[in-house]
């Protein structure tokens, strides 16, 4: 199972984050990876805590031919479709493409990390991933989406994610 996650916190050429977020998507199938399911649409305050203003998060269960670093690169690529700039970390968005998981890869170090480093320790990443791939376990951890959820240190819990839009 191939999962990304998806988020958004300032417009861009396709307009608000929301809109961002689906234009995206829309635009994987002509990179070669297919969209086989998506979350609904959460907003979540940033993490860490900060004055931006709150992201649009979701995720997507994927299928492609592509292997994790040019999946990685067409990722990348979408992201500077939408002027994605990155010049520090954690900061505001036009969109943010992350591969969370491809199928029980472990990969560390430089380059790609599957999974995803931070994703246990993300509500707004395992919130969508509830909607995507309840049935998901952690290659490493071990641990269903389900557990992960209830593993989250305190001040991660829901209060910080509230649905706005059911599944594009």
């Amino acid at each position: 199972m191939i999962l990304i996650a998806i988020g958004s916190n300032l417009p861009s050429v396709a307009g608000s984050p929301l809109e961002t977020c689906n234009a995206a998507l829309k635009l994987l199938p002509e990179r070669g990876i297919t969209v086989a399911r998506t979350s609904n649409w959460y907003e979540t305050a940033p993490v860490p805590v900060s004055d931006q203003p709150w992201f649009v998060n979701g995720a997507a269960r994927v299928e492609t031919t592509l292997g994790p670093d040019d999946m990685l690169r067409v990722l990348h690529d979408v992201e500077a479709h939408f002027a994605r700039v990155r010049h520090e970390r954690n900061a505001a968005r036009t969109l943010d493409l992350d591969l969370l998981a491809y199928g029980d890869q472990v990969r560390s170090g430089e380059g790609v990390q599957v999974p995803h480093p931070r994703l246990h320790e993300r509500a707004f990443v395992l919130y969508p991933l509830m909607d995507v791939a309840p049935g998901w376990r952690h290659p490493v951890l071990g641990q269903t989406v389900t557990e992960m959820l209830k593993n989250l240190p305190q001040g991660l819990e829901k209060s910080q994610i509230r649905p706005v839009l059911a599944r594009p």
